[in-house]
Order: C-alpha cells, then structure tokens, then sequence
C-alpha cells in the first residue's frame, strides 16, 4: 500500500502480527496503556483495534520523525 507523505508520517509503525488481515500495513497509535503492554491502533482506512505493542514496528520508508 503506497500512502502520500503527509499520510505516512501520520501513520508511523506497521502491523507485524497476522491478526484480522491486517499484516504489512501502515497504523498510528491513538492510546497506550502499561496494562499487558497493549495499545489502540488505527489504520488509514479508519479500522480500529486494541493489540499488543509487541504487534507493532517502526516504519524504516518513511526516515526519522
């Protein structure tokens, strides 16, 4: 998936885990939260989800914030 700068810089990591067919794609995290390590994710296509962190990269394409 190939998104314009300003929409990648929005969405910073990628999702590492085969979880709901969303592996490989670019996400931003909206919460974090120290219980269980998880965090609230949102995808360009407006799709939400709680996950772990341990699910979630940086993105390398896109250089340093």
């Amino acid at each position: 998936m190939t998104l314009p700068l300003n929409e990648q810089r929005a969405f910073p990591y990628l999702y590492r885990w085969d979880r709901q067919g969303r592996k490989g794609q670019p996400c931003a995290v909206d919460a974090r939260a120290k219980v269980m390590n998880s965090c609230l994710v949102r995808f360009p296509d407006g799709y939400t989800m709680v996950t772990s962190r341990n699910a979630l990269a940086r993105r390398k394409d896109i250089g340093a914030a």
